[in-house]
């Protein structure tokens, strides 16, 4: 099929190198806030796992093109799919899009609506549309493994209210639906509502592991055992139960907002979602407030290591990263710090620019801990796993770990001659 892609979020990129991967001819039109010399060279494209070299890959072979807002006649050829992956603040763009390439969709084409807007906008896509269908397709791709997620889904949410529409997507995605049949299909509505609400359930289950973790600090309990003994039940499951010191990411935070959005908008305000985000909110300090408390509120003058910066491992972003609550907070009270991530450095600094406490590091992550107090671990890249314990604890002159995703053996860290302090986990020498 000939594919005409618009947009510059990782979804966009994603479709982009897997459709013309797979033999699809695709032509890529980057959104004009971040045009292809500029993703390019970005971190967050360029640190994404085969990525990349799937882009280049295209391009080389000739089945994938990528455009350039002055590309007003892309070709000849119509396009039998328009797949649209824009931000929800990109909204009105996307419309316009929509309208200004009618002329180069042939007539039954099909607009694939990728991105995450409020329920009812792909119908008010396809209102835009003459002769054409549109349908939602819900963005469910992780960003630090965009490619595998894309290429060997777990599922396809679509959101199709045509059949003749729906028999076209699924032979453009049948590359990528042979082993089991992963597409769910239901009404377009349904599909938008269901793409919040997953987020907001998995948002809900993190939250009130948090607030688990917090009573069990108090109560002097080790929440391992409580989190434990809940995923045991089979009712409740593993999956998202592990305490830490917050979420981020520009796709979760955003779907949540927007979900909340969607209820104020239908006249059902959510105490449930405000208390959600409330929680998250105030699990970003949890780490400082654990600082503060071991050194009794002294801490002008100190200098804390920091592990982790990204919002996630695998990735460069930092939106809405709990590292940015984390720095504000410690430099309010004067604590100097050593920030060290393999991705994340440049948009750390984009944001907060030079600041006259902060100093970051790239390359061995125990250089941050040179004389530093305390070491936070915030985003538990793999590098950060297993370090040099006895030199970690020789650079450590308070020997005071905070572990903000529970990763290390608490009985092991104090073996070491360090105390720790993680989310509802405790050990001192």
């Amino acid at each position: 099929m000939r594919v005409l892609i618009h947009g510059s979020e990782l979804a966009a990129a994603t479709a982009a190198a897997a459709l013309s991967w797979v033999g699809h001819r695709v032509a890529w039109l980057p959104h004009a806030s971040a045009d292809w010399p500029t993703l390019s060279q970005s971190r967050w494209l360029s640190g994404e796992p085969e990525l990349m070299g799937r882009l280049e890959e295209g391009m080389t072979h000739g089945s994938l093109r990528i455009l350039s807002q002055d590309d007003h006649d892309v070709d000849d050829e119509p396009f039998d799919v328009m797949w649209l992956a824009v931000s929800p603040d990109q909204r009105r763009d996307a419309a316009e899009c929509v309208e200004r390439r009618m002329a180069s969709l042939c007539p039954g084409a099909v607009l694939i609506n990728n991105s995450t807007f409020p329920v009812g906008e792909t119908e008010q896509l396809e209102a835009r549309l003459a002769g054409c269908r549109a349908v939602a397709l819900a963005d469910l791709l992780e960003e630090g493994r965009a490619w595998e997620t894309f290429t060997r889904p777990s599922r396809w949410l679509l959101g199709c209210d045509d059949d003749r529409a729906g028999r076209q997507v699924r032979e453009l995605l049948r590359a990528f639906n042979r082993r089991r049949e992963v597409i769910q299909r239901m009404p377009r509505r349904a599909a938008e509502l269901t793409k919040l609400a997953i987020n907001g359930m998995l948002a809900t289950r993190i939250s009130y592991m948090n607030e688990i973790a917090g009573l069990a600090d108090s109560l002097g309990v080790d929440v391992e055992h409580v989190r434990q003994g809940m995923g045991a039940d089979s009712r409740i499951g593993y999956e998202y139960l592990y305490p830490g010191c917050g979420f981020g990411g520009p796709n979760f935070s955003r779907d949540l907002m927007r979900l909340a959005h969607v209820q104020s908008a239908s006249g059902r305000h959510s105490a449930l979602l405000d208390q959600v985000l409330d929680i998250n909110e105030h699990k970003k300090e949890t780490l400082f407030r654990k600082l503060w408390s071991h050194f009794h509120g002294r801490l002008g003058g100190r200098s804390v290591a920091i592990w982790g910066a990204a919002f996630k491992p695998g990735t460069a972003r930092i939106d809405q990263a709990p590292v940015l609550t984390l720095l504000r907070a410690l430099w309010a009270q004067g604590v100097k710090v050593r920030l060290h991530d393999p991705a994340a450095i440049p948009a750390v600094l984009a944001e907060v620019g030079e600041h006259p406490l902060l100093e970051v590091f790239e390359e061995d992550p125990l250089t941050a801990c040179e004389g530093a107090d305390a070491l936070m671990l915030v985003t538990e890249w793999k590098a950060y796993w297993n370090p040099d314990w006895p030199r970690l604890t020789d650079l450590l002159g308070e020997k005071l770990l905070l572990d903000g995703r529970n990763i290390y053996d608490p009985a092991h860290v104090a073996a070491c001659g360090l105390h720790y302090r993680g989310i509802g986990r405790r050990a001192d020498p």
